[in-house]
């Protein structure tokens, strides 16, 4: 049995029972593609019925408020995601029409849509034989060939698409691509696949050659930067905070934050209160200072790990302006934020 086969027929037997399996509907799979993307299934599932409960068509993703889409996908990360999302979403519904890319070259016209995601969406829905390479793919490939070139580097992103081109079953490309995505989910794992019961064991190099934990191979990535994140949490006699929304195209683009200052080293709360004398909302009136964590909250994003504190401004003037801490939950916010605020008690 050829690999394809021995693949496809694994999967007929062992595929999970997942909702974006049960369609072909382009909106769906899309959908489910992109929040599985730096996500596992068990994280994303939620989501995705979510989304699908909220914006059952493309158009209406498309009139949706941005804050709104990005308070649903709030939990999920990388956030740039679903702000491509509801760019993508506009631009079916009112460029389109609402008529969803059909082609593997169309499709990457979208917003956020890559190689990958276009492969997916074009064979799943319309069996174009085009071959996905996702993380598992990468892994499987790697290990049943025994390859060793990087594959996050440019050589092995061509040599592994190339590969995978040449695999993929061109009369089912549509069951072949998740079939092997969903072997290497499941059955060729990253930590201890299940080899001893793998249909490929007898013809996998990296297996006989007892190779496994060193395949595939990757280039270690510059390490992470450390950053000092001080939010200041005010909270004024009329029961009130203050949100900001994050400008720019750094982390957490169009989410809402307290007031940041960032620093390069670790914050005492004597030089924070330097700092704090300038301040607008601070002058001529008295304020109480207090720092929620003793132990900075270690925030781990993939370039920049954020050490984390959070400063209590009780102050005695009411803000106007402000936001009813009441309302906090209805703001889309990064989980660091969200975290806080479910564990702060404002009452």
């Amino acid at each position: 049995m050829k690999f394809s086969e021995a693949v496809t027929y694994w999967y007929s037997n062992n595929k999970r029972n997942l909702p974006w399996r049960k369609t072909q509907n382009p909106y769906y799979i899309w959908l489910s593609e992109i929040i599985l993307q730096q996500t596992q299934v068990k994280q994303g599932l939620p989501y995705y019925e979510a989304f699908v409960s909220n914006y059952p068509t493309v158009f209406h993703l498309a009139n949706a408020k941005e804050s709104e889409v990005l308070k649903l996908w709030q939990g999920l990360g990388y956030y740039s995601r679903a702000r491509n999302l509801h760019a993508s979403a506009k631009y079916i519904a009112n460029k389109l029409e609402g008529e969803f890319p059909k082609s593997y070259k169309e499709l990457l016209q979208l917003k956020g849509v890559g190689d990958y995601t276009a492969s997916a969406i074009a064979s799943i829905c319309f069996n174009e034989p085009t071959a996905v390479v996702d993380g598992n793919v990468y892994r499987v490939l790697s290990r049943y060939y025994g390859i060793e070139t990087p594959i996050n580097s440019s050589k092995g992103t061509k040599e592994f698409k190339e590969l995978a081109q040449m695999l993929i079953d061109k009369n089912n490309p549509s069951e072949y691509n998740q079939a092997i995505m969903e072997f290497g989910a499941m059955q060729c794992k990253p930590q201890n696949p299940f080899c001893d019961r793998c249909p490929l064991n007898d013809s996998c190099i990296a297996f006989n050659k007892n190779r496994i934990n060193e395949l595939p191979v990757k280039i270690k990535s510059a390490k992470a930067k450390k950053k000092h994140f001080n939010f200041l949490v005010f909270i004024s006699k009329d029961e009130k905070t203050i949100l900001q929304k994050r400008e720019g195209k750094g982390i957490w683009q169009n989410l809402y934050q307290f007031p940041l200052i960032e620093t390069e080293k670790n914050m005492d709360a004597k030089s924070l209160k330097k700092e704090l004398v300038t301040h607008s909302l601070l002058k001529e009136t008295t304020f109480e200072l207090s720092l929620y964590n003793e132990e900075p909250i270690v925030h781990k994003l993939s370039h920049q790990h954020l050490h984390t504190k959070f400063w209590i401004i009780n102050i005695e003037k009411p803000l106007y302006d402000g936001v009813p801490t009441a309302e906090l939950s209805n703001y889309p916010v990064p989980i660091l934020i969200e975290n806080f605020i479910e564990s702060f008690n404002f009452d």
